[in-house]
């Protein structure tokens, strides 16, 4: 995909899942805004990893009391928000596939990495556009009508 059709993509995610006003907070705002330049730009782990801190910012802002919330993990504020089981299955998937790239064990066995980086950047790029659409469905989820 170029970058007009990442863009191009965003949008119409945007026209499909938007079905009235949503109110986000500020570090929401700017953490989608990071994620979705991120993924159009190519850098596909950074929008990943953007992502997920925009639904985490977003679930404890929408879901949660921040006080409440304070010291919980990711997999907390997914196990604890109201959502739809289909929601939350994704979210842990982001969740795994993020802990993959943040948790390394031993960063000295990277020689899968160095023999086939195409295989992980090709990988990186189609969770990412699936990341956005997650992230976006939850945004979304609560439409101001």
């Amino acid at each position: 995909m170029t970058e007009n059709e990442k863009w191009e993509y965003i949008n119409e995610l945007d026209e499909e899942l938007l079905l009235g006003g949503v109110t986000l907070s500020e570090w929401t705002t700017f953490l989608v805004k990071d994620a979705e330049t991120a993924f159009c730009y190519g850098a596909y782990l950074s929008s990943i990893l953007a992502c997920q801190a925009a639904i985490e910012s977003h679930l404890r802002y929408d879901y949660f009391n921040p006080l409440e919330t304070k010291g919980w993990s990711f997999f907390d504020l997914i196990e604890k928000a109201c959502l739809m089981p289909e929601l939350k299955i994704e979210l842990h998937e982001l969740r795994k596939f993020r802990n993959k790239w943040v948790h390394i064990n031993d960063p000295s066995n990277d020689d899968d990495l160095l023999e086939r980086p195409n295989y992980y950047q090709m990988e990186l790029e189609f969770f990412s556009k699936k990341t956005i659409k997650t992230m976006l469905k939850l945004i979304y989820l609560n439409p101001l009508i």
